[in-house]
């Protein structure tokens, strides 16, 4: 299946290419071509296209690439054979390509920026993302390709850890184009403000976070890393407020936020608060979270039969493998029959749990047992969730 997906992508890479070869040749054929040499270069841009028909890619490329070489003042053909090369893995041809094109002093403006857009491409596909951003941030300069230069800048800066430059461009992105670019630019605020919380410097963390919530006011990552300054800081009301405001923005995060809010109820002494909110989050959560750590607080303030009672009730709404398994911890706990029968469940509960993944990719379905705010396989921001049944409080 992926050699025919290959194959139809190298048909459609290669069409136009072999279209417009064979407009020069007709076009130049009166020009300066000899009627045998036209007649060679048109029967040789037959056959690429004959290969390319017969799912005979390797062929076809060769052919066209002969094509280019008997005519190499086409400026859009050799530009397009420049992003075959890159594709087929051979960057440093291409790098050398396109360098030659830049080099010409009969292109027009809008051609060197085209010519140059390539090149920079060419040097990030290398890993050479000095010279990348040297070409780009020229490309930025100039109105008419800005928006596309200014994209790869902030691909650059991503990969560089360079979050102050990465935010720099993302504004001027938005600027240029109109496209929202506060849920990016308030991650990259927020990588900041780990690396400053980390450096000790807690007053630039906490600009950060503020200039990240300016940027996007529902931000998750901001209101956790809110609350977790405050905690360091001892002030757990404050992280209270942080933790409950990025629960509310997105509860599909609660399985996160959990483990660090209620230690803070827990030193506040404010059970009633606990409760209030857990039952809240239970109405607007689906997961298991909520009523697992409301489970616990029962259990320590009413017993045993009453958490099994209120956690039974609970999963035949929500029916959870982790439900399950506290169902059957609480079973246990009350010295019910069946002991033995309950603990091999448990077991099976257990092995169930290690095979499936903690968390999720929306976008790519990237499975994983720990979380990531960026995507190790996608590459996209904030895409990474907690599964329903996930829980570890």
């Amino acid at each position: 299946m992926m050699a025919i997906l290959d194959q139809w992508f190298w048909f459609f890479l290669l069409l136009p290419v072999a279209a417009l070869s064979g407009w020069v040749i007709g076009r130049r054929g009166g020009e300066r071509h000899s009627d045998s040499q036209v007649s060679k270069l048109s029967t040789t841009y037959f056959r690429g296209l004959n290969y390319l028909l017969n799912e005979q890619p390797d062929k076809a490329i060769e052919l066209f690439l002969h094509i280019a070489e008997l005519d190499k003042e086409t400026f859009e053909t050799q530009v397009a054979l420049g992003h075959l090369f890159r594709r087929r893995g051979e960057v440093d041809r291409a790098i050398r390509l396109h360098q030659a094109l830049v080099e010409r002093r009969d292109l027009s403006d809008p051609q060197k920026v085209q010519a140059l857009l390539a090149l920079g491409e060419d040097y990030m596909r290398s890993g050479l993302l000095d010279r990348a951003e040297t070409v780009f941030s020229d490309l930025a300069r100039i109105d008419q390709r800005a928006p596309q230069a200014l994209k790869h800048l902030i691909g650059i800066y991503q990969a560089e850890r360079d979050w102050p430059k990465a935010i720099e461009n993302a504004t001027r992105f938005e600027a240029a184009t109109g496209e929202p670019m506060g849920k990016l630019t308030a991650q990259f605020e927020c990588e900041l403000a780990e690396r400053q919380r980390a450096a000790g410097d807690m007053s630039a963390a906490r600009a950060s976070i503020a200039r990240a919530y300016a940027a996007d006011s529902t931000s998750v990552r901001a209101g956790m890393l809110e609350g977790r300054i405050d905690v360091e800081a001892g002030n757990d009301p404050a992280a209270i407020r942080a933790f409950e405001r990025a629960a509310r923005h997105d509860p599909d995060y609660l399985p996160e936020i959990l483990p660090q809010l209620l230690p803070c109820y827990e030193r506040v002494g404010d059970s009633p608060g606990a409760r209030a909110f857990l039952g809240e989050m239970s109405e607007h959560y689906r997961g298991i979270s909520p009523v697992l750590a409301l489970t616990r607080l029962v259990e320590n303030e009413e017993g045993v039969a009453a958490a099994r009672g209120y956690l039974a009730q609970q999963l035949k709404d929500r029916p959870s493998v982790r439900g399950e398994a506290a169902l059957i911890d609480l079973t246990l706990a009350e010295g019910a029959d069946a002991v033995a029968t309950l603990r091999d469940l448990r077991h099976i509960t257990d092995q169930l749990l290690v095979r499936n993944p903690s968390y999720r990719c929306s976008r790519c379905g990237f499975g994983a047992r720990s979380h990531h705010w960026q995507c190790p396989s996608c590459k996209e921001w904030g895409t990474i969730k907690p599964l329903l049944n996930y829980a570890v409080v």
